[in-house]
């Protein structure tokens, strides 16, 4: 006799497996929900308060194209009056973005914007503008024109301009800015239609060399050493084992820490910590150990975040955290434009959110070639950029240091064009890049918006920019 069950005693498992499905599905619906509002009210907020890009720019490059489809499902409400800019999907999962001078924008979250906005440090408050009469870096003046001698400048015009070049109006290269300074001036310099030399721009991961002089600087004050461990109180349990990781492994990404740094999807660690989580700093900290800390290499976001934190703890009262950026580095560079967005707890967002003008991330790269001393002032203790620049053993091919690239992806270009072996990289996504190159005694800065591989090489755009200086003189 064949056994069977009637569709009544099937019905309360099938009930069961859809109730299960649905409790697992849901919350990651939601926070993929949450992230596209999220990335829509940053971006959006940020494009148009801190950089002063009109709405639909920012709308049509930056919150479309490839790995952004999603955003299509989404609304935006911009409210010039009260600085703020809301998203949601149809009403769901609406997330707010608030703009504050001198921190730009922050996602709610955790805390009200009345609470928000009563943070904003007054430090900010007193800017002067630097003076347009006097050169850069000292001021602002830009005077292009005749080169150097030694300098190419037939060379170094076809090179800039295959950087600005669109040879496949399918596969947008988007540079918005490029700088070259050598001899610490100017001696180039090109803007995308639209953009302009004081508009700042996102650095993404660029931010993380300015975390990089933040960490020397609080080195050279005696409030943090690279040997310190047990950083955070998340860690100090006595059968903790993130208890060991280093400041000094925390710099060059070795400290063993999960953390999934892939921007293709929705719940990986990066997108989720940016644009979802309101504690950054508190969601990487709570990230298990993969890998025993100082055995393994792993390029992380939330690394750089955590260094946040520790850097926050290292002040006395917030005030001073909020200031420091401003009064130690960004001040004495004359960096002006530049905008270190907080998240809603407190810590900079500082793997991703410095905002800068593509002349203010110029002088960053200035002041690392020019080892840390910034017109006739140390300004990074004696040996730091040094320490930055030396590889780390256990990342691909020597390619890190700390917090700083030693080598650029492998180039198209490779066997006909390369970097000199003593140039080293501030990178970030979709494309940022300054190249340091000290045997040629230049920095060069490119702002853009590249979404797919491949469709910028930096070795194959910049390669041809250094080889049109000559080699600096001993």
């Amino acid at each position: 006799m064949a056994l069977g069950f009637s569709r009544k005693v099937w019905l309360p498992f099938i009930l069961v497996a859809l109730a299960i499905a649905a409790a697992i599905a849901l919350p990651r619906v939601y926070r993929t929900a949450l992230l596209g509002s999220g990335i829509a009210a940053q971006i959006l907020c940020a494009g148009v308060f801190v950089s002063g890009r009109a709405p639909q720019s920012v709308l049509a490059e930056d919150l479309t194209g490839k790995g952004y489809e999603l955003l299509s499902y989404f609304q935006h409400e911009l409210d010039r009056d009260g600085e703020r800019v809301s998203a949601s999907t149809y009403g769901l999962a609406r997330q707010t973005a608030i703009y504050r001078q001198g921190l730009g924008c922050t996602l709610l979250d955790g805390k009200s914007e009345a609470e928000l906005r009563s943070e904003n440090p007054t430090v900010f408050l007193s800017l002067s503008s630097l003076n347009p009469e006097i050169l850069w870096p000292e001021g602002e003046q830009v005077a292009l024109g005749t080169l150097p001698d030694g300098v190419d400048g037939a060379a170094l015009a076809e090179a800039i301009e295959a950087v600005f070049a669109e040879p496949d109006p399918a596969h947008p290269r988007r540079t918005r800015a490029l700088v070259v300074v050598y001899g610490g001036r100017i001696v180039a310099e090109r803007y995308a239609e639209g953009f302009n030399a004081a508009m700042p721009l996102i650095g993404w991961s660029m931010s993380k060399s300015a975390v990089n002089a933040f960490v020397g600087l609080r080195v050279g004050d005696g409030k943090l050493a690279l040997t310190d461990s047990a950083l955070m109180p998340e860690w100090q349990g006595k059968d903790d084992p993130r208890r060991d990781i280093t400041l000094d492994q925390l710099m060059r990404m070795t400290s063993g820490l999960a953390f999934d740094e892939r921007y293709g999807g929705t719940q990986s660690d990066v997108v989720q910590m940016l644009f979802v989580e309101g504690d950054k700093a508190a969601f990487a900290v709570h990230q298990p150990l993969a890998y025993p800390p100082g055995t393994h290499w792993a390029y992380s976001s939330g690394t750089t975040t955590i260094i946040s934190a520790i850097l926050r703890r290292s002040f006395a009262n917030e005030e001073d955290y909020f200031g420091y950026p401003l009064e130690r580095l960004f001040g004495p560079l004359g960096m002006r434009s530049a905008v270190l967005e907080p998240d809603a707890s407190g810590t900079f967002a500082a793997s991703s959110f410095l905002y800068a003008s593509a002349r203010d991330f110029a002088r960053l790269g200035l002041l690392f070639l020019r080892d840390g001393v910034w017109e006739g002032t140390r300004i990074l203790p004696e040996g730091w950029v040094a320490y930055s620049r030396k590889a780390t053993g256990l990342s691909p091919g020597g390619e890190y240091g700390a917090h700083v690239w030693l080598k650029l992806p492998e180039s198209s270009a490779s066997g006909k064009l390369k970097m000199p072996d003593d140039a080293y990289f501030m990178l970030g996504n979709d494309q940022q890049v300054i190249a340091v190159v000290p045997s040629r005694d230049l920095v060069i800065v490119r702002l853009g918006l590249t979404r797919e591989d491949g469709d910028w090489d930096s070795t194959r755009e910049l390669a041809p920019i250094v080889d049109a200086f000559p080699l600096r003189a001993e």
